[in-house]
């Protein structure tokens, strides 16, 4: 759709996607019908702000089908197994996403996109890449599931020379246009199965990224499993001359970026790849420097070296960025423990990648499951635990994962869910540690059962740790 004057248009959900995309689409001519299946304070307030515009708001109704919606925006959360999306196939109307909508609606000089999804990194990656462009003199922006509309970006005064997007597979799933100037997949690990179905679905739609690349297809060289980052690579339809880039903790090989004797390298944007290598940083410069982390760097610097950035703006990127908090996030060292809180570890690949950053770990795990298990997880730290703290709805999974995997390391079971758990939790957790060890808040699980969101988790963590040292 390229004349949107007087076409109905309906948007699923408000919030952060919902609002933007009501607004620009009334701007630009249609006729808006915003649809919510909550009705709470929040929601009316957003609804009165739209309805002053001119939008028409339904709450307490997401499941039905306006008459005469010519097209569906949605919230990427919502599920393609609602009511309102059968309703939509069944006459025949499209469903876009807000990132569709943003890709539908640039400018013919619109910035290109460096684009990066994954189970877990994005947000860090996305961030890295925005810091080295920055680095390179280029103006740009950390923009998409990061928390910065696209809409946003896509529509408003300032001009860009490019983006660094971070996208979810919720986001991909409604975003069949999509064609990035080059993209990264992470990694992949059972995540959001409720919503996508299954593990092939989530993979298919984070695959999605790759299609119509016209540059580099970034994939993780040292993943395993099935389907593989790389597997995605080959499946996908992209352009004349997009190259497959991998990224490795380990010595690099021709087409890949890796690390050699503390160095990060470029063996993929050099010319004679064969036999050359350019320096790009050292490992000290990225921080935190556990090795996800040095793997979120390595994406990051091959988005932006295959954006013909020069090896000196990754390093100085490298060096300039500081991560969000609540990430591997150094809070304090009490009595020769370090603290360490990690509350965006809300599944277990995320935590399997925190745990594997430290030698002897006193292990504070547990929250909302999601349907996950936990037996691959403890395995794999086994040897790693002085000790666990568990907390939360579902604790007892891990605790039985404990016990099957590592029946030698002692389990704390605080048997409360309300936020003074923690406090609790880091008084059990510094009885257990022996200087020298790292206590690590890496729940493997979401929050919602006690916390709001994993912030204010990871915010009681760090109080509970300065109560220790007052």
């Amino acid at each position: 759709m390229t004349d949107w004057q007087g076409k109905h248009v309906t948007v699923a959900g408000l919030g952060v996607s919902g609002v933007p995309a009501a607004r620009a689409l009334h701007g630009l001519g249609a006729e808006v019908t915003v649809v919510n299946d909550g009705d709470d304070a929040r929601a009316r307030e957003q609804a009165a702000e739209l309805e002053a515009l001119g939008v028409t708001v339904r709450l307490g109704d997401g499941e039905t089908l306006p008459d005469g919606t010519e097209l569906i925006v949605t919230a990427p959360g919502w599920r393609p197994d609602k009511p309102l999306f059968a309703a939509a196939d069944r006459a025949g109307v499209p469903v876009w996403g807000d990132v569709e909508l943003a890709w539908r609606l640039r400018g013919p000089d619109a910035a290109p996109w460096l684009a990066v999804t994954g189970t877990n990194g994005k947000t860090t990656t996305v961030q890295m890449l925005a810091s080295i462009l920055e680095a390179a003199g280029l103006r740009t922006a950390a923009v998409g599931n990061i928390g910065v509309s696209l809409l946003d970006a896509v529509l408003g005064e300032e001009r860009y020379d490019v983006l660094a997007v971070e996208l979810s597979s919720y986001q991909l799933h409604w975003a069949p246009s999509l064609r990035a100037h080059s993209a990264a997949v992470l990694n992949l690990a059972p995540d959001h199965l409720d919503w996508h179905g299954s593990m092939e679905a989530y993979a298919r739609d984070k695959g999605r990224v790759y299609e119509g690349n016209r540059v580099a297809c970034v994939y993780n060289a040292d993943a395993t499993g099935k389907p593989s980052t790389e597997d995605l690579v080959r499946e996908a339809d992209v352009e004349e001359g997009c190259r497959a880039v991998g990224f490795t903790l380990g010595a690099p090989g021709p087409s890949q970026l890796g690390v050699v004797e503390g160095i990060l390298v470029d063996r993929a944007f050099v010319e004679n790849r064969q036999r050359n290598a350019q320096e790009l940083a050292e490992v000290s410069d990225v921080n935190p420097p556990a090795p996800h982390n040095i793997a979120n760097a390595l994406a990051a610097a091959a988005l932006a070296r295959a954006y013909g950035v020069p090896a000196s703006a990754v390093r100085d990127g490298l060096r300039a960025f500081t991560p969000d908090a609540h990430r591997i996030a150094h809070v304090a060292d009490v009595d020769g423990v370090t603290y360490i809180d990690d509350s965006k570890a809300t599944n277990t690949h995320a935590a399997e990648a925190s745990l594997a950053a430290y030698d002897s770990i006193v292990w504070i795990a547990g929250g909302l499951a999601k349907g996950a298990t936990f037996d691959e997880l403890v395995g794999g730290a086994a040897k790693r635990l002085r000790g666990a703290v568990l907390i939360g709805r579902d604790r007892a999974l891990i605790r039985e994962a404990l016990a099957r995997h590592a029946p030698e390391v002692p389990v704390v079971d605080l048997d409360r869910t309300d936020t003074g758990a923690m406090l609790q939790a880091v008084q059990e957790a510094q009885r257990l540690a022996r200087p020298g060890d790292t206590v690590l808040l890496a729940p493997a699980c979401a929050s919602m059962d006690m916390f709001a969101n994993y912030n204010k988790r990871g915010d009681a963590f760090a109080q509970a740790v300065r109560e220790l040292g007052a």
